[in-house]
Formats: structure tokens, sequence, C-alpha cells
């Protein structure tokens, strides 16, 4: 058991020197493309986009926390917990790969598609891991803790340290919101296009009929494994706060 916890802790100092590290070249040079980007397009799309991200982040996470069904685990130690993690992540990588490559092979229209799908399987994957880890989904606060877990799973670097902090200092972090969940009390904006700018590109490649259904596939996958690798330390974080 403490050689599992002397590695455990080994791995979550080595995830924090990263989200702590200072944004490269390259990230400084892509953030900043992606915010003139941004800056072209009307702001009646911008909130299009962000009502539309909004209502199905709030509709997810509603519906999750009926849906999420895991045992509730007493006296299990952090290492058989995450055992079970890791057994769910492989679960949702696999999914989000095969809705990918299926999404993928149609085209535009069904490409479309995976938006909402795979937004979805991400939102439920982290509801079952704080399941898992021991807390409660049903408690806003847990709620607000998986949408700052989202959000810096797909933080461009120039904001990655921030949203980090935010995890790091979680109990500070909740003075900030009110005493019961209101979602409207969220940067949707940010978050929209801070998840947007990081997956653009290559869901725009997965538009492309045939040879998007091998980046659908690659790219569900890989999103979903950084999804386990900063869920998993986030709930660290806490399992030793």
């Amino acid at each position: 058991m403490r050689n599992y916890e002397d590695r455990v802790i080994a791995e979550l100092t080595l995830w924090q020197r990263k989200m702590t590290r200072k944004p490269s070249l390259v990230g400084k040079y892509t953030k900043g493309i992606q915010i003139k980007v941004n800056n072209l397009i009307p702001d009646k799309i911008h909130t299009l986009l962000t009502n539309t991200i909004k209502n199905m982040v709030q509709a997810t996470l509603v519906g999750s926390q009926y849906t999420t069904r895991v045992p509730r685990l007493e006296g299990v130690s952090l290492e058989g917990r995450e055992r079970l993690v890791k057994e769910r992540l492989e679960f949702y990588r696999k999914a989000a790969a095969v809705e990918g490559a299926g999404t993928g092979a149609g085209g535009i229209f069904l490409g479309l598609a995976d938006f909402p799908l795979l937004l979805g399987l991400k939102i439920k994957f982290l509801f079952e891991v704080a399941s898992l880890y021991g807390f409660d989904v049903k408690d806003y606060r847990e709620r607000l803790y998986i949408l700052h877990l989202f959000q810096l799973a797909f933080s461009s670097e120039t904001r990655r340290a921030a949203s980090y902090r935010k995890i790091l200092n979680w109990q500070e972090t909740l003075k900030g919101f009110p005493p019961e969940l209101k979602l409207e009390s969220i940067d949707w904006q940010l978050f929209q296009q801070e998840y947007r700018d990081h997956i653009d590109l290559v869901k725009m490649l997965q538009l492309i009929p045939g040879f998007g259904a091998v980046v659908g596939l690659c790219a569900n996958y890989t999103l979903m494994n950084k999804l386990g690798e900063t869920a998993i330390n986030g709930y660290r974080l806490r399992w030793y706060s």
C-alpha cells in the first residue's frame, strides 16, 4: 500500500509541475492566432455558441447526477478506488473512440453530431470518477468541481496555471460562488471559447468523409485520455487535502 501511495505522490508532483509550467512559444503563438480568429467572429455567433454549450452542459450536469450508478465504496483504499477509476477510463476511451470513428465516417452531418455526444461522455465520466473517489455528486459543490476539472483539462497553456490554482485552492474558490448551484455565475463564454479552441482544428478535420473516421477515433481517444489524467490527479489533490 505504501509503495502505491509513494508512486501516486510522485505522479501527482509531476502533474502539478506540468500544470504550473510556463506557456511554450508554440502555445503562445497558437493562442494568439485563436484570439485573432475569435475577434473576427461576430458577437451574435459567440453568444449563440455560448448559450448552446451552456445549455448542453447544464442538461448533462443535471441528468448525470441521476443516471450515475456507482456502488458506495466503504473502507476501500486509494489503490482499490483508482483500479476502478482506470477501468472506467478505459471503457470511456473506447466508447469515445468508437463514437468518433462512427460520426467521422459520415462526413459533415454526422461529424457535427460528435460534439454533443462526446461532451456528454466526458461529463458522465467525471461524475463516475467523483463517485468512485467517494464524493457525493448530488452536492452542487461537487458538480462545480467537476466543471472546473473539465475546464482545466481543456485550458490553453496561457490559462492552465490559473485554472489549476482554482482546483488547488478549492475551498477558497468556492467562496466566490453563491450558497446554492447557480450556473449563471460561471463565465460561460470563456468556458466555451477555451474548449472550442482546444478541439477546433481536429474537429474540422473530422468532418472530412472517410479520413474523418480515423481522425475522430484517435482524437476522441486522446481527448478522453487527457480528461482522465486531469480527473485522477484532481481527485488525488482532494484525497490528500
